[in-house]
């Protein structure tokens, strides 16, 4: 039986898919609900998401119901985690902490970010940190 990574997607990741079609953060997005990977979300994550998406949904040329249409995607397909303990202050960024908080609750192997400096030091908590393209390596999406 091959393993199913867990993972936490960055909100850098999300935009960065609805912006272009043609990265590596777009096809991972597009295999939400794959059945290799998992994808973890928490309310605190999935506000980040609304609020960043839709601050940036002119530039992402999204309606506000389309952003919530794609939220209300993810939060259908994705685990949802409750965070029962806070690691804060341990990033330097709080919404970067909000994301290892969930990681560690998720036992995720992974974290998707296009800001890898921004999470030195999760290593120690068993967690990987990699781009995109780096993950799609991983589940074999990429050569």
């Amino acid at each position: 039986m091959a393993k199913i990574y867990q993972i936490v997607i960055d909100t850098n990741v999300i935009v960065s898919a609805l912006r272009s079609k043609r990265g590596a953060s777009f096809r991972l997005v597009s295999l939400i609900g794959d059945e290799r990977w998992q994808m973890n979300v928490s309310v605190p994550l999935v506000f980040e998401y609304e609020d960043v998406l839709k601050r940036e949904g002119q530039v992402l040329t999204l309606s506000r119901s389309e952003v919530e249409d794609v939220v209300d995607f993810i939060c259908a397909t994705a685990n949802h985690r409750t965070i029962f303990y806070l690691w804060r202050p341990f990033l330097p960024d709080p919404h970067d902490d909000l994301i290892l908080e969930l990681a560690v609750e998720a036992n995720a192997d992974f974290t998707v970010t296009y800001n890898r400096r921004d999470f030195r030091g999760v290593g120690r908590f068993g967690i990987g940190v990699v781009t995109p393209a780096e993950f799609l390596k991983v589940i074999g999406e990429i050569a």
